[in-house]
């Protein structure tokens, strides 16, 4: 499909082709970093991180080689750089390929992880901050989906690639972790600034918008989101990224806490872990 152009300087939050879509700025303010996300797989996205002063490349997770080499042809960039988020196979399986056409690129992974990712170049931990020419991210450790798992957050740019942690109206599956721990994972999440665009590593949305709509049904912010997720769908346009903000008023794992939601559950005054863990379980079971 024909992406849409967007003017410089302005962001839309949700897409307008599921092919690809690129981000070049927050509403009303340019951002140092360009965003260009596009389908990998069946449901993965690819996306790639560009830093306008210095042209350095980022791949964030190396779903597929193929779309990947697409993506960097049609915008034009070269591969400086590969950040994995955690060590499943559909979001490391392109580093060999990537790495024999860009050998140059500098892969960047957990560093509790390195026994289970492809070789890395620098291996990171909570805090560490990573350059992309003149901008930069800082590594945060989300644990839960995976031990090891990491998220990148681009401050400057109001921005966070969060892997399979977090999904628009859902969250990632407790693979490793345990459910306190990834409650307190999404937590911190949810704690950053509210307008930070938010890069899952899947198209979920549609699939935990029927799961969102049976544990918090008398949300009208849910239920207008649902009704555009599936317009959205239809159209075959992504419904990614997300905001912070935005999933804080309508993903029932970051509202755990809520009444509305302890309700509908029938758990009023519980603990927001108690809470979290049978979302969690009705989810995997759903």
């Amino acid at each position: 499909m024909r992406r849409e152009q967007e003017p410089a300087g302005t962001v839309k939050l949700f897409p307008r082709s599921d092919a690809s879509a690129s981000f070049d700025g927050e509403q009303e303010r340019a951002m140092t970093v360009e965003f260009y996300e596009f389908r990998c797989f069946e449901d993965n996205f690819g996306l790639l991180a560009h830093d306008r002063a210095s042209g350095a490349t980022v791949a964030l997770d190396a779903p597929e080689a193929g779309p990947i080499f697409a993506a960097l042809a049609e915008k034009g960039w070269t591969l400086t750089d590969i950040w994995l988020t955690h060590h499943h196979y559909d979001h490391i399986d392109a580093v060999g390929e990537l790495k024999a056409r860009f050998p140059q690129a500098r892969v960047v992974g957990a560093r509790k992880d390195i026994h289970r990712l492809p070789p890395l170049d620098r291996a990171v931990g909570e805090g560490d901050i990573l350059p992309l020419g003149a901008s930069s991210a800082v590594a945060l450790e989300t644990p839960g989906h995976t031990l090891g798992h990491l998220a990148y957050y681009f401050e400057d740019d109001d921005a966070v690639v969060v892997g399979d942690t977090l999904f628009s109206l859902g969250c990632g599956r407790v693979m490793e972790g345990t459910m306190p721990m990834m409650h307190q994972t999404l937590m911190r999440l949810a704690g950053l600034p509210g307008e930070t665009l938010v890069f899952c590593g899947h198209e979920y949305t549609a699939a935990n918008a029927r799961f969102a709509a049976t544990v918090d049904p008398e949300n009208p912010l849910l239920a207008e989101r649902i009704r555009e997720v599936t317009d959205l769908r239809a159209r075959g346009e992504f419904t990614l990224p997300t905001t912070i903000a935005r999933e804080r008023e309508t993903n029932p794992f970051l509202r755990a806490a809520n009444p509305q939601v302890q309700k509908a559950l029938g758990l009023e005054f519980a603990d927001p872990v108690e809470v979290f863990t049978i979302l969690r379980e009705r989810k995997n079971r759903f």
